[in-house]
């Protein structure tokens, strides 16, 4: 419990020492920059950014998982494809059969082998041959239907690759519609950004920072860390923290998932497929994977944040996640209460 506790009060020292060292914030160095837009305080268009930049995550997650669909939906596609060239190929060799079986009934006269030899006079003869016959009559009556039933799996097919095709197209709609909202949302943040002082933009960082720290310290002051056990990570999950640290530095893109550039989402999915499990793409997607009570999380769980479950990162124990943030930040670890947590989930339950 030392431990731990040790932990989370380092993770709230690095905190307030990274907010103690931005530019501004020391006594004497107070600014004196215009607020960036009239009525507006800097906390305001922060706010104003974030909230952008938060719908802005909303809609990358749509694009996300338009995208995850639209694969899926090729692959199916193809995989269909496969099948009609092998049902076209099968329809081809049954009728080569039939042909081949009707050839050699014109050749004896009308009449297969064993019809001839069921009219024999000879007994024998007749009682083989009448074998004979019904078992010609089986092989032509399974050879039909092999062939009504190949013939119906292609009809079937067919349909399918209309609904596959269709699909594709709604999420290829879906995805450009999302797309342009991603776009819009971050303009208008960057536009906004834009707009301000260096200064002003040094004080902006700051003022994140303080938020987050405020947040975490708040958070940590509920207790919500006290009932946590410390448990140890999976084989899996310390896979998935290394993976995920060693892409602390590299900046937030939307719809990136590395090598050089991440989303949110793109980052957590991507380090658990190199801890060897494949998990949804999208945050909201994530959220379905099997849920773990906080005081029961371990390295390597995902936090899903916000009520729409818009962002995600992993928790890497002693209080604090590794996670992308948001465009023109890059990936970085902060505290885990940093943000509304909406759930704790396991990919590797």
């Amino acid at each position: 419990m030392r431990k731990r506790r040790r932990g989370s009060i380092a993770l709230t020292l690095l905190c307030a020492t990274a907010l103690l060292a931005s530019p501004g914030l020391l006594a004497g160095t107070a600014f004196a920059a215009p607020e960036p837009q009239q009525g507006k305080s800097l906390e305001q268009v922060r706010e104003e950014i974030e909230d952008l930049y938060r719908q802005a995550g909303a809609a990358t997650d749509a694009f996300n998982l338009a995208e995850s669909e639209a694969r899926t939906q090729s692959a199916k596609i193809v995989e269909i494809a496969n099948l009609v060239v092998a049902g076209q190929d099968r329809i081809t060799s049954l009728k080569d059969r039939a042909g081949a079986a009707a050839r050699a009934q014109y050749r004896s006269g009308g009449l297969p082998p064993g019809a001839q030899l069921a009219l024999s006079n000879n007994p024998t003869q007749f009682l083989d041959g009448s074998d004979r016959l019904r078992q010609g009559e089986k092989a032509t009556s399974d050879l039909l239907s092999e062939l009504n039933r190949t013939q119906d799996d292609l009809r079937q097919y067919a349909k399918e690759a209309t609904a596959h095709w269709e699909t594709l197209e709604a999420n290829r709609v879906k995805q450009e519609t999302s797309k342009k909202q991603v776009e819009e949302k971050i303009k208008a943040a960057e536009e906004l950004e834009s707009k301000l002082e260096a200064e002003q933009k040094a004080r902006l960082i700051q003022l994140e920072q303080e938020a987050q720290y405020k947040a975490q310290a708040a958070w940590l002051s509920s207790g919500a860390m006290n009932g946590v056990k410390g448990s140890a990570a999976s084989e899996a999950g310390k896979r998935a923290v290394q993976f995920a640290t060693g892409q602390i530095g590299k900046p937030y893109v939307w719809g990136a998932e590395g090598p050089g550039s991440y989303d949110c989402s793109g980052l957590t999915s991507q380090a658990w497929l190199a801890a060897g499990k494949r998990i949804p793409r999208t945050s909201q997607e994530q959220l379905r994977l099997p849920k773990v009570a906080i005081k029961d999380m371990r390295p390597g769980d995902l936090i899903i944040y916000f009520d729409d479950a818009t962002h995600v990162g992993m928790y890497i124990g002693d209080g604090a996640i590794v996670h992308a943030p948001r465009p023109g930040r890059n990936v970085t670890l902060t505290g885990a209460g940093s943000m509304p947590i909406k759930a704790v989930v396991r990919p590797d339950a």
